[in-house]
Parts: structure tokens; C-alpha cells; sequence
């Protein structure tokens, strides 16, 4: 069955909005591994992020000019939100970088950008999975792979603090910077997190 019934507007606009989230995480995993082409990725995500405002508005609007709504309009609300919170706190990260005047990556930011990327693209099909809904128990395994994620990218965040915070004689300075960078990023696979868990419960209601 389709969530949406025959109208594709709201989970087309909710499926571009996946998509936009995963391309600036695939464009901020480029920049983790290139410094040097700063300027180029920021400018990139910027745009995507930019795009991304564009989707969210037109989802509120969309909700606004719709008398009767296929599901909740709270739900519909919440599920754009949060996907729009995923890019904007990728763009915060790497607008951190630039302010900041960062010319070298730590070692450890790569990896948990390369987690950002792999938890995008799991939340991208778990988007997907709207337009042909057959149930929980179908969409089960997607559901578990964003958990899954979203738990190991708290590891990664984790060791990434501890390496940050326990080399010898820190700069307090770098130490600030690198850490509003990580909290970024963790906020990010976060919100992939939460947006799973809205559509686990959209499924649970309307399946």
C-alpha cells in the first residue's frame, strides 16, 4: 500500500529532502579527506543545505494548503524537520571548519564522517520506504541498521572526544573548536536517528 495514497507530492518532497541530507554528507566526507579543497566543499554544502531550506518550506506549505492530510500533520511536520536538522547540522560542521581557520583534519573526524555518510543513506531508504509501504516487520531491518548506526557513531564520537581531550598539555583553544565540530556531526547522525524513529511509529499507526 502507499502511505500517501495517490497523492507522491508529500513523500517525494520528504524522499528529496533524504537525498539532499546524504549528498552534503557525501560532500563533507569528501572535504574530511581534503583539506585543501575547503573553500569548494563549504560553498557546496552551503548550496545543498540552501536547497535543503527550500524542501522544508515547501513541505510546510504543502501541509498548510492541505485541508485533510494522508497521516498527521504533527508526523509530517516532525519528519521534515528532522531531516532538515541532519543537513543543517552538517553545514554547521563545516562551517566550523572554515570560521575556524582549520587547515589539517584530525585523524579521527574521517571516520565519523564516513559513519555520516553510511547513516544518511540508511535514512534515505528509510524515507524511501514510504512510498511502498507494506508494514513494520518489512521495513525491520532498515530500521535496525539506522540503530545500529546511530550506536556506533556514538563510539566513534566517544573516542574521538577522549583522543581529543586526553593528549598531553592541550590547546584549550583547539580543544573548543574541534569539539563544537565532533558535537555537529554526533547531532547529525542523531537526528538520523530520530528521523527512523518517526517513521517507525508512522508505520505502527498507519501500516
Amino acid at each position: 500500500m502507499s502511505l500517501f495514497g495517490k497523492d507522491l507530492t508529500f513523500y517525494t518532497l520528504l524522499e528529496e529532502q533524504a537525498d539532499v541530507a546524504k549528498r552534503a554528507a557525501k560532500a563533507f566526507h569528501l572535504l574530511s579527506k581534503d583539506f585543501a579543497g575547503l573553500s569548494e566543499y563549504v560553498s557546496q554544502i552551503d548550496r545543498i543545505e540552501h536547497e535543503g531550506d527550500e524542501l522544508t518550506h515547501k513541505v510546510a506549505n504543502r501541509i498548510d494548503s492541505t485541508f485533510v492530510t494522508p497521516l498527521d500533520k504533527e508526523d509530517l511536520h516532525a519528519l521534515s524537520s528532522s531531516l532538515d536538522d541532519v543537513t543543517d547540522f552538517i553545514q554547521s560542521a563545516t562551517a566550523r571548519i572554515a570560521i575556524y581557520n582549520l587547515h589539517i583534519a584530525r585523524p579521527d573526524m574521517e571516520p565519523l564522517v564516513e559513519l555520516l555518510v553510511r547513516i544518511t543513506s540508511a535514512t534515505a531508504e528509510v524515507v524511501g520506504g514510504l512510498r511502498n509501504l507494506k508494514g513494520r516487520q518489512s521495513m525491520q531491518k532498515t530500521f535496525k541498521t539506522v540503530h545500529e548506526l546511530e550506536e556506533e557513531g556514538d563510539q566513534i564520537y566517544l573516542q574521538a572526544l577522549a583522543t581529543l581531550l586526553n593528549v598531553p598539555s592541550p590547546d584549550p583553544i583547539m580543544v573548543i573548536k574541534w569539539k563544537e565540530i565532533y558535537d555537529s556531526i554526533e547531532l547529525a547522525i542523531d537526528k538520523c536517528e530520530d528521523v527512523a524513529n518517526i517513521v517507525e511509529s508512522v508505520v505502527v499507526k498507519y501500516a
